[in-house]
């Protein structure tokens, strides 16, 4: 007779570790926070035995830890996880841009720097809402990820998306995303895209330094490092593609 298994498919545990991921981005899962095996699964909305498996790659990870008799918690935001994570953030993505300015089309730089303008668009022209936040969220990390997974390597990718979900945790315990770090952060953006375009390995290097910097001091609560004078141009002084226009009717004479 064999022998019953309750180990979860790899199927079932790559779910698994997803829904964790999808409950860190969107805030449902918080800094320091303890849950049971039962909760994550209702959480999760999976089996046990994919909980089960998921627990250990989660601690390996450093996203969550158990404490005895008090059950698992989330991993705890404190200025070693900032200062490591950040550090981690900037190792990774220094070599990354660097391969990807001497990579990357004209056209995708312009495809991508025209995303950016839609998002400064958007803010200027009506309120900064929730749906807003969310897309220009997207954008400014989907730039990191498309630089990193320029590589072609997986572990560095994997390694990348892990840190990048600590750094999510920290910014939910510190300072998130909000309509007044919007445009700052699309303004640094479109600076360091410039770097991109020109195909400036220096100043791609030393932006990139400056942006990553930005963002550890801001979880920090401490004030951004101001940009060049010459890179502070309204971003919204440049230009979108045109709408299409709807052609006037005459009036009858």
């Amino acid at each position: 007779m064999v022998a019953a298994t309750s180990s979860a498919s790899p199927t079932l545990r790559a779910q698994a570790y997803e829904c964790f991921r999808q409950q860190i981005l969107q805030a449902n899962i918080r800094p320091g926070q303890f849950v049971s095996q039962r909760e994550l699964m209702a959480l999760l909305g999976m089996p046990l035995g994919a909980v089960r498996e998921l627990i250990p790659r989660l601690e390996a990870e450093g996203l969550l830890r158990t404490v005895p008799q008090r059950g698992l918690q989330v991993a705890q935001v404190d200025l070693k996880l900032i200062n490591n994570a950040f550090g981690l953030r900037l190792l990774l993505e220094r070599e990354a841009a660097l391969r990807y300015c001497a990579s990357v089309s004209d056209a995708d730089l312009a495809a991508i720097e025209q995303a950016h303008l839609r998002i400064v668009q958007r803010a200027r022209s009506g309120r900064i809402d929730d749906a807003l936040l969310t897309d220009a969220t997207a954008v400014d990390w989907g730039l990191h990820d498309l630089m990193v997974d320029a590589l072609g390597n997986e572990l560095i990718s994997q390694t990348h998306r892990i840190n990048m979900l600590r750094v999510r945790l920290i910014r939910l315990e510190g300072a998130t995303l909000s309509p007044e770090a919007l445009l700052p952060a699309m303004e640094e953006h479109l600076w360091f895209i410039d770097a991109l375009k020109a195909r400036d390995a220096q100043a791609v290097d030393e932006r990139l330094r400056h942006h990553i910097e930005s963002a550890h001091r801001r979880v920090l609560g401490l004030p951004r490092p101001p940009l060049p004078q010459r890179a502070r141009q309204p971003p919204a002084a440049r230009a979108l593609p045109a709408a299409p226009r709807t052609p006037s009717r005459k009036k009858a004479a």
